[in-house]
């Protein structure tokens, strides 16, 4: 899902400002939700926002949950295929098709 590349490029980006410092695990969570409060504005007054706004918050985003990953030594795809396997069995398809009711009620 996440290139090498894209990886690589994040970590020069943040080794060549020295910026690791200031990576801490507490400091990432945050610039995460500070920057998923920002993608959700683009849509506060606009159901239709400017396509390229969205795409540098969502950008902003990603790239925060990838230095966050990094930081904690864990792999992003891995940790993704996981969640999802277990998000499978607490909405089997025969039950949470179509069906946006939580887990614990279908």
């Amino acid at each position: 899902m996440v290139t090498d590349e894209a990886r690589q490029a994040l970590r020069a980006f943040v080794r060549e400002r020295d910026w690791a410092q200031f990576h801490t695990p507490e400091n990432l969570a945050k610039s995460i939700a500070i920057e998923a409060g920002e993608l959700l504005e683009c849509f506060q007054w606009n159901a239709e926002p400017d396509p390229q706004m969205v795409r540098d918050e969502l950008a902003d985003v990603l790239s925060y949950c990838l230095h966050l990953a990094d930081r904690l030594g864990v792999d992003p795809d891995q940790i993704v295929l996981d969640k999802l396997k277990r998000t499978e069995e607490k909405y089997p398809v025969e039950k949470a098709r179509g069906n946006s009711t939580k887990y614990d009620q279908l």
